[in-house]
């Protein structure tokens, strides 16, 4: 059985994320969909609230698990948690660039653990969770790029912050 981890902060998920979710879910047979807790960015979700975000935009995907990890090295939490893949999303050469990078290193590390980048759906190769959180911020409509209940928590959430 393939384990694969798709990590990152998901702040918040998008339809993006969820696209690479869905298509990750029917490649492996578990995919655990893990929120890095980064201590440098200041994320406008909880760590709670994303994971409640994420268990809400992939409802009914079976073999899907959400979890969260901090102060561990992504391919050390691969390692502890079994699985043999890591997925990544790469949306454009400079995201390819980065990838690689960290790809090099975590096969540095951990040479059994293997990196698979997947792109997104042309519909969604601009979006990114900075961009969601920008645009919402200042009005703009961000409908068809974030699932329903995060659509909801962005607009309360925001609206607390005002």
């Amino acid at each position: 059985m393939t384990v694969a981890v798709f990590p990152g902060t998901f702040d918040p998920v998008t339809n993006g994320h969820l696209d690479l979710i869905k298509r990750s879910a029917r490649i492996f047979a578990k995919l655990i969909v893990a929120i890095f807790d980064h201590p440098v960015k200041k994320p406008l979700f909880s760590v709670d609230e994303r994971c409640n975000l994420l268990e809400q935009a992939t409802h009914g995907l079976a073999n899907v698990e959400i979890d969260s990890f901090s102060n561990i090295l992504l391919v050390f939490y691969a390692r502890q948690r079994q699985a043999s893949v890591i997925v990544r999303g790469v949306r454009a050469i400079a995201d390819f660039e980065y990838e690689t990078q960290m790809t090099s290193m975590n096969r540095h590390l951990d040479d059994t653990i293997e990196t698979v980048y997947l792109t997104p759906r042309s519909e969604y190769g601009y979006v990114a969770s900075s961009l969601v959180k920008e645009v919402a911020t200042y009005g703009g409509n961000v409908e068809h790029l974030v699932p329903p209940p995060v659509l909801v928590a962005l607009k309360e959430k925001l609206q607390q912050r005002t």
